[in-house]
């Protein structure tokens, strides 16, 4: 080789270079990362996966009118995504033409969505509007913690977070005090820690002093104070009691939200959740809550859920505001003397209640199944389809409210489901093709 020109030695290694095998990893600037849905094949799916740190697949099929319904939802979300800090990107697959893909990922039914972290592919059977899909990746890839060194930083974070999620906010506290439960309620919180603030701020969160972890539910407008002990059991017990807001309205997805929950719920019955005396009776609520963290604090509407709440004896003749203590499943209990709130004087009545049923003076009743049935046979019109849903979910929920495990941490490594408490049967794509279904037009 030595005698060779060394024009010679240059175009022999240039041609050993072109007879090697191309690496099927590429880098993302060799994809049109540009809020665009990417048009995956069997050439380029592994380069893909391996170009971005986070990236959405829809495995479609052509003839599924599921996935011609998803296929906008995803455009939309696209160049959303693609602006994060962390971006995602989205990506489709036709799987009735690259099956080989479609079975080393396990996918039997059109569409399914599969969220790849650095490679590894995890379930995705969340939302899957767009607005809904946007937020919840958005939470599912920003960091557990995120740390705040200004006031300007307090109030960009809080806005960026928006309002769909609980916001923990630390102030003066070591990180190590909520970093666990920052990784196991990634999904439902937001965690943030202030290392610089001033004394606004702490008029404007209403808190004194520090050490203290404020959360905020900004789409109820509600604020709560922890100062400890700063000790494991009793952080958490915070963190979890404040994923719900003091008082919760009870529709789908909220009972959906108290899967785990194990506390018992003080449901008040009122004629229209919407008006002006139900805001009153609200606020009654959100201080009874306050002061009994042990109960879950709920109100449902009869105009808004009428024939639903029929389940708890509630006809035209019956005296509103009802008031009961829902096990969660099959069972409630009424308070002698206190089975509704007069319009006078509502936080008393509510103050005898709650004392008249941790002393026992309750009288005990099962849930009235037949009126859902009935319901469901009576129902008419457009709202047919979504009002059979919530309520066959809510006969589900109190059979196994307590039997459904819903594990809250997310591993990478695995192919554990990403579930959304705000998603519902109403998000476009929530059903399914599976092998055996008849093929659309």
């Amino acid at each position: 080789m030595r005698n060779l020109p060394s024009i010679l030695i240059v175009l022999l290694a240039a041609s050993a270079a072109c007879l090697l095998p191309r690496s099927p990893y590429a880098s993302a600037h060799e994809f049109a990362a540009d809020g665009t849905v990417l048009e995956l094949d069997e050439s380029n799916f592994d380069s893909a996966i391996s170009a971005f740190d986070f990236i959405l697949v829809d495995f479609y099929a052509p003839w599924c009118g599921h996935c011609k319904r998803l296929s906008p939802e995803l455009d939309v979300a696209a160049p959303i995504l693609s602006k994060l800090d962390k971006p995602v990107v989205i990506a489709k697959l036709n799987g009735d033409k690259f099956t080989r893909l479609a079975n080393k990922y396990d996918v039997d039914g059109y569409p399914t969505l599969k969220l790849f972290m650095h490679g590894i592919p995890v379930d995705y059977s969340g939302p899957r509007k767009a607005e809904l899909l946007v937020r919840f990746l958005r939470k599912f890839v920003a960091p557990d913690i995120s740390t705040l060194e200004s006031d300007s930083a307090i109030a960009s974070f809080i806005e960026s977070a928006g309002t769909s999620f609980p916001i923990f906010i630390g102030f003066g506290i070591d990180e190590s005090l909520i970093a666990e439960y920052a990784s196991k309620y990634k999904k439902k919180s937001w965690f943030s820690l202030a290392k610089d603030f001033s004394e606004e701020v702490m008029v404007a969160y209403d808190f004194d002093k520090t050490p203290a972890l404020v959360c905020l539910h900004p789409s109820h407008g509600e604020k709560s104070v922890f100062y400890g002990p700063f000790e494991a059991e009793f952080v958490e017990d915070f963190i979890k009691q404040n994923q719900l807001p003091l008082a919760v309205p009870i529709n789908y997805e909220s009972l959906k939200s108290l899967k785990d929950e194990e506390r018992k719920i003080v449901l008040t019955i009122l004629e229209d959740e919407l008006d002006e005396n139900a805001e009153k009776l609200i606020k009654i609520l959100r201080a009874a809550a306050s002061a009994n963290r042990d109960l879950i604090f709920g109100y449902i509407g009869v105009k808004q859920w009428g024939d639903f709440v029929e389940v708890f004896e509630i006809s035209k003749g019956t005296k509103l505001p009802k008031v009961v203590v829902w096990d969660r499943n099959e069972e409630y209990h009424t308070v002698v003397g206190v089975e509704s709130l007069d319009e006078e004087d509502q936080g008393s009545q509510m103050s005898r209640f709650l004392e008249g049923y941790r002393e026992g003076r309750t009288v005990q009743k099962r849930i009235g199944g037949p009126s859902l049935i009935g319901y469901i046979n009576s129902l008419i019109g457009i709202r047919t389809v979504y009002i059979i849903v919530f309520v066959v979910a809510v006969i589900m929920l109190i059979q196994n409210l307590n039997k459904q495990d819903d594990d809250d941490s997310v591993r990478e490594q695995t192919g554990e489901n990403i579930t959304d408490a705000s998603s519902s049967s109403r998000d476009i794509g929530s059903e399914e093709y599976r092998p055996g279904d008849k093929k659309e037009d």
